[in-house]
């Protein structure tokens, strides 16, 4: 699955080219408010207006309800691309149907096209085939370089491919490298730390890392119900008690890998001023909730990420949205960044982290998917990817 054809393999000079990029950004009145997904994209753009291709942009933005809505337009993400590139970027008021076949039909080399909203039709969450055949009426040739929605199996991401050459963009191309090495070759030792609310959530990727990885470190809400599951009090604190029974399977299949906090920073209520106190792992008491990992748990993480060759993270410690609970969250961040591993960051609430605390340039390699990374994690096939002509 890890070894697929890129745009370096194919001859792209002066053909069409459909490009399926993750412009799925926020929008706020109009205007792009942040361009990361949108400036990951450039280096397959650039290089493909390098070869004198005529470059046709397709993504989903947001979660449109089966139809058009100007909330959800393509529009504003063409005009900031348009200024990244220093050039024109022209705009169809839809990606299928007579707009997108004119637009694309009249489009010429080194010329850049942005199809409206894929998710405007209800077909392409539906992997509809005469969508994705509408899709690739357009062009002579298909790229993938969205990761950020390679595990979902729609008209624009896999229903494409059946119909054009498809190949990885370099965006695409660094995700299923760095994840897919991570996961099939890691240098050792290999150190995962999972965060975030729920185990139900990360039950696949847990399994599959225990096979793969040398120490998983936990932190954020999931780690309550692993303490309560151990018969350790939690007070207030968020707990999944449906997934008491599995996490008590995992603990037991985990043994010494599995590594749980050895101290908390407890609050009184949810609350940035809440009255906070760091106490040993099993001694809170009602009235009180687990907010953070405390020092004790970031020193003894941190020695085991500084070890590693290979560390992955997904998930954040604590509630670091809180200035008061963002202690161990900032500490693994560091930890990770000072590392000499090869450092894999994925899933928003960690990239956020990464980027607040300013330390991204340290880490390796900054996923732009938190879904698609996580099943990549848990070991499952990315349609996306899947759908790409191997090596």
């Amino acid at each position: 699955m890890f070894n697929k054809k890129t745009i370096r393999d194919i001859d792209v000079k002066g053909k069409k080219v459909l490009v399926r990029v993750d412009f799925n950004v926020p929008i706020k009145d109009g205007k792009v408010s942040d361009d990361t997904r949108i400036t990951s994209a450039l280096p397959t753009i650039q290089y493909l207006l390098g070869q004198n291709a005529a470059v046709i942009l397709c993504s989903h933005l947001g979660r449109p309800k089966g139809g058009p809505d100007p909330k959800y337009s393509m529009k504003p993400t063409a005009d900031h691309l348009a200024g990244l590139l220093g050039k024109q970027v022209q705009f169809a008021g839809d990606c299928i149907g007579p707009d997108a076949e004119i637009a694309a039909k009249n489009l010429t080399q080194g010329e850049v096209l942005v199809l409206e909203n894929t998710r405007f039709h209800p077909e392409e969450e539906k992997n509809d085939p005469e969508m994705a055949r509408k899709l690739a009426g357009l062009a002579e040739i298909y790229v993938n370089d969205a990761f950020g929605s390679a595990h979902r199996a729609h008209a624009s991401t896999e229903g494409v491919a059946r119909f054009l050459p498809g190949v990885a963009g370099f965006l695409m191309e660094k995700e299923i490298q760095y994840l897919g090495q991570a996961i099939a070759d890691p240098r050792r030792p290999f150190v995962a730390i999972l965060g975030g609310a729920k185990i139900s959530d990360k039950i696949g990727v847990i399994k599959n890392l225990l096979l793969k990885a040398d120490h998983i470190l936990i932190g954020g809400g999931m780690a309550n119900t692993f303490f309560k599951a151990q018969g350790y009090p939690v007070g207030d604190s968020l707990v999944e008690n449906e997934a008491l029974g599995t996490a008590r399977e995992l603990l037991q299949s985990g043994g010494t890998k599995l590594r749980l906090p050895v101290d908390i920073v407890i609050a009184d209520k949810f609350d940035n001023e809440a009255a906070s106190k760091t106490i040993p792992t099993g001694a809170i008491e009602d009235g009180w909730r687990i907010l953070d990992i405390g020092p004790a748990t970031v020193a003894a993480y941190a020695k085991l990420i500084g070890d590693a060759g290979t560390v992955v993270w997904n998930g954040p410690m604590g509630v670091f949205e809180m200035p008061n609970f963002a202690k161990g969250t900032f500490g693994v961040a560091k930890a990770v960044a000072d590392s000499k591993s090869t450092s894999i960051v994925g899933g928003g609430d960690s990239v956020a982290a990464i980027n607040q605390s300013g330390l991204q340039a340290k880490i390796t390699h900054i996923s732009t998917g938190g879904g698609a990374s996580l099943e990549m994690l848990e070991g499952l096939v990315l349609p996306g990817v899947d759908a790409l002509i191997d090596q």
